[in-house]
This record gives C-alpha cells, sequence and structure tokens, in this order.
C-alpha cells in the first residue's frame, strides 16, 4: 500500500475512533442516542449550530472541546490525505503516459494491434510469448488499463485517425493488424495505414466475409475472418474429432510446424470412403500407391481408439480416420474411389 492512501485510511480509522468516543461519551452523560450523535456531527464539523442540550458540567464542557479539535483534526487530515491520493494518481498517470510514450517512439519494425478486444488480448498474448515488439492502440480507458496491468504498450485514441496512427509508430511499424468488430473502422483504418507506409503488412479482421475484397482492396495483405475460421473449425470436430485432437497437439508445438513448415509439410486427416479402393488394404500399400508423397502418422479406428505410429501392415478399413503427413496433397481425393 502506498503512503498516501496508507494515510487515508488511518485518518479514516482516527475519524471513526473519535465519533464512537463522542457518541459514547454522551451516553454516558446520560442523552440519548439521536442527541448523542447530533451533537457530535455539529462539534466535529463545526457548523455552528447551537448546543442540543445545556452544557453546565465542567467534564462536560472538557470533553466536547476536546471532541471539537480532534474532529476538527482528523477532518482536515482525511481531506488533506483523500487529496494526496488523488493528486498521486493524476500525476503517476501523467509520468507514465510520459514514459509510455518515449518507449513507443523507440520501437522500431514492431507490430501495432488496433484493439484490445477478445481478438487483440490473444494476439498480444501470443506476440509477447514470441518476444515480438508491439503497440496497442484503443479508445476505451478500462480496456487500455487491463492491457497495461498486462505489461504492454498502450496508446489512447481512435486508431481511425492518422494522428493516432502516426503516434503509434506506424511508419516506422513492420506489421499492423486491425481486429476491431466494426468491418467498416477495420477498412478506413487499413487504408489510413497504406497511405501512410506503402512497405508496412497489415493483417485486418473481417466479420462478413463481402468484406474481405474491399479490405484486399484498401491494401490489407491478409484477411482474417474468425466466424468463417470458427465455422470450419466446429465442422471439422464434428466430422474428425479424434484427428482434430492430434491436430491440436501438433499445433501446439511449435517446433513441429516449423519443421513441417520448412519441409513444405502439412498434416491432413479425412475419413476412408465407403467404397475406397485402399478399404481392406494395408498402410504400405497406400503410401506405396501415392509413390510416398504420404505417410500415415495415425489411425482412428470407427469401432473407437487410436493407433498412433501404425505398423505399415495395419488394414485400412471403411468409416476409419487417416491422419497424415504430406507434400499439400489433398488426403481425401486420394482415399477416394476414382483414385484407386
Amino acid at each position: 500500500m502506498n503512503h498516501p492512501t496508507r494515510n487515508l485510511l488511518s485518518g479514516l480509522v482516527f475519524l471513526t475512533v473519535v465519533i464512537v468516543a463522542g457518541v459514547v461519551g454522551y451516553l454516558v452523560a446520560g442523552w440519548g442516542w439521536s442527541d448523542a450523535i447530533y451533537m457530535v456531527v455539529i462539534s466535529i464539523f463545526t457548523v455552528g449550530y447551537g448546543e442540543v442540550r445545556p452544557i453546565q458540567e465542567e467534564g462536560l464542557r472538557g470533553f466536547t472541546m476536546l471532541l471539537i479539535v480532534l474532529g476538527c483534526f482528523s477532518v482536515i487530515f482525511v481531506s488533506g490525505a483523500f487529496v494526496q491520493v488523488l493528486m498521486e494518481g493524476q500525476i503517476r498517470r501523467a509520468m507514465g503516459d510520459r514514459r509510455m510514450n518515449a518507449e513507443i517512439k523507440k520501437l522500431n519494425n514492431h507490430t501495432i494491434i488496433c484493439g484490445y478486444g477478445r481478438i487483440g488480448r490473444m494476439v498480444a498474448s501470443d506476440l509477447k510469448d514470441g518476444q515480438r515488439p508491439f503497440v496497442i492502440v484503443d479508445k476505451d480507458p478500462r480496456r487500455l488499463e487491463s492491457a497495461r496491468e498486462a505489461g504492454y504498450l498502450t496508446l489512447e485514441g481512435e486508431a481511425t485517425e492518422e494522428s493516432v496512427l502516426l503516434e503509434a509508430g506506424v511508419t516506422r511499424a513492420a506489421v499492423l493488424a486491425t481486429v476491431l468488430p466494426s468491418d467498416a473502422s477495420n477498412v478506413f483504418i487499413t487504408l489510413s495505414a497504406r497511405e501512410l507506409n506503402p512497405d508496412l503488412t497489415i493483417i485486418a479482421r473481417g466479420e462478413d466475409p463481402s468484406t474481405e475484397r474491399k479490405l484486399l482492396q484498401a491494401g490489407a495483405n491478409r484477411v482474417v475472418l474468425p466466424a468463417h475460421i470458427g465455422a470450419e473449425r466446429i465442422a471439422h470436430l464434428i466430422l474428425f474429432p479424434e484427428a482434430e485432437e492430434l491436430i491440436d497437439n501438433a499445433e501446439k508445438s511449435d517446433q513441429l510446424q516449423a519443421e513441417l513448415s520448412v519441409l513444405g509439410l502439412e498434416l491432413e486427416e479425412a475419413v476412408i470412403p465407403k467404397y475406397s479402393p485402399f478399404a481392406g488394404k494395408t498402410i504400405a500399400d497406400f503410401e506405396r500407391q501415392h509413390a510416398g508423397s504420404v505417410i500415415v502418422i495415425a489411425l482412428h479406428r470407427k469401432e473407437g481408439g487410436t493407433e498412433l505410429r501404425p505398423k505399415r501392415e495395419s488394414p485400412l478399413q471403411a468409416g476409419d480416420g487417416v491422419v497424415v503427413v504430406g507434400r499439400g496433397s489433398n488426403l481425401a481425393k486420394l482415399l477416394s474411389p476414382g483414385e484407386g
């Protein structure tokens, strides 16, 4: 806990103790609850009202004077601590913004993420894991506060404004990812960024499939359609649930993906059709037929169970799921009746 906040809490505790002690003191003197509380309030806050009851006893007068002194002191202390907390927050924010702007100006060949929503958070997390410098641009202070808590560089502003993009270092950036939920905003940002930096790689998000063409025309290098990708993903999970599990595990291994990519290979999966010429034949027959262009690495039996690194003499049956590593081949076509 920082010093001003600690002072504020201490002052509130002291003020509470003074109020409780004052009420108890008047209750002991024979006053009722209502009169005791009212007297304590007007004494501590010195509003200038008259006494609730005439105070004749010397002891009660001394108690009241002590209550006024301690009450005024505690109120002044709490007010000062509260102002200090507010001022410190403003100063800290100003210094933080200045430091962050200085860090952004130092960036070069970095990535600009426009939008810190659901997709922006995932992109930022992956870039952080990959140790890639980036800055987040968003107009929502709450989202930016969350990004700063995660240790990210942020810039508050509307990404559709050229001045904000320039402040984010768009002329020095290598990549801009605009992932706002509004297609119109993403198109406008793409147009502005392309004009400011012709060499910039722009990756844009699109919600409506018809927006893809507009984004490409606006200057985007790549367009990502989350809804379309999600639909394909769901379809794959329905059609090839066990094969998808294996593919997921492979995707989690960056090393494996990098090695496959370097070799020009990719993972594919398909179900053996009922009338496939390879139904009833062995894995060796299938691989030999296609001259080693595919290698079977897993079999998902239709009756259940998965065979990882299956034996070459293992038979293939209609309805089994086949997972292979190949050179961009169309596995479903290779298994079809016309490919025997």
